[in-house]
């Protein structure tokens, strides 16, 4: 029987939980992963495959349509695909939304919980988006009496979603950074806003925006400050803009990429000492959506 899995699965779900899941599914052997795209003018059909050994195989097809909004729709959609590892067979059809977001908001948290500090108190959002939205609930899994600030480059976006998850909206970016133990930035920006003059030591900083090859949330002083980390080197390193400017440009070198999650068991995806700066780029990829996917039907089950 194919279960269909849809946002009502949302209350069996805990964040704790899946970033447990997503670092036992990096002790399976290492996925094999795919993407395709099509396009249509400013459309895009995204399918994004992966195999994982020992736990299935998965298909997410995402399609990006721009003038959606105008009508009232979401940008982006799609579904993800379960196939049984033995076998092939369908095993689920889970809601392309619920793992697109428990997925990029995991990752992250996973990463959060190796390299912030234990005794983190001060969170910043950059961003006010959905991913914004879920990193707050996220990091509150992880860090029960973490404070969060939210900025935005509109103002009034920053207040609503601090208004809405009873947060602090701050217009000081440069004060906010300086101010933060653990950072997420969930912006499309193509040049940097967070600059690594304005960190303190022992900051972590989680960047989720950036996912094309243009794109960058921090600049090359707080590459150079920072000890690297990147979920997947697969999916991050000559795909995003965010590692593989510097690279191009002998800002950075592979070999100051530590770690990604196939490194969690040897302990090497790992802070150090309380004063070192610490960034972790999530890429995502379809392996990511696989293992979370799965954490869901099981949750679900």
């Amino acid at each position: 029987m194919v279960a269909i899995i849809g946002a009502e699965a949302e209350d069996r779900l805990d964040w704790l939980a899946l970033t447990d899941a997503l670092a036992h599914g990096h002790t399976l052997p290492m996925a094999e992963v795919a993407d395709s795209f099509l396009y249509r003018g400013e459309d895009t059909l995204l399918t994004r495959s992966a195999w994982i050994d020992g736990l299935g195989l998965a298909i997410k097809p995402a399609t990006v349509f721009p003038g959606n909004p105008r009508a009232g729709l979401p940008m982006v959609n799609g579904a993800v695909t379960l196939l049984d590892d033995r076998t092939g067979q369908l095993q689920a059809l889970v809601d392309f939304h619920l793992v697109t977001r428990w997925k990029t908001a995991g990752d992250s948290l996973l990463s959060a919980r190796r390299l912030a500090r234990p005794d983190a108190r001060q969170a910043l959002i950059v961003g006010a988006g959905k991913v914004a939205a879920s990193m707050v609930l996220a990091y509150r899994a992880a860090f029960p009496d973490i404070r969060i600030a939210i900025w935005n480059r509109t103002a009034s976006a920053a207040a609503d979603l601090a208004a809405r998850m009873n947060a602090e909206a701050t217009q000081d970016l440069p004060e906010a950074v300086a101010a933060a133990d653990l950072i997420a930035t969930t912006t499309m920006a193509r040049d940097p806003v967070i600059r690594g003059a304005w960190l303190k030591p022992g900051t972590h900083l989680d960047l989720i925006g950036a996912y094309r090859p243009d794109m960058r949330e921090v600049d090359d002083e707080a590459l150079r400050r920072a000890r690297l980390f990147v979920d997947s080197r697969k999916t991050t390193i000559g795909h995003i803009g965010e590692i593989q400017i510097p690279l191009d440009q002998g800002v950075i070198a592979e070999s100051d990429i530590l770690a990604d999650f196939y490194d969690l068991a040897s302990g090497a995806y790992a802070r150090l000492s309380d004063d070192e700066i610490t960034i972790a780029k999530n890429g995502g990829g379809a392996h990511l959506d696989l293992m979370t996917a799965r954490y869901i039907l099981d949750a679900a089950a």
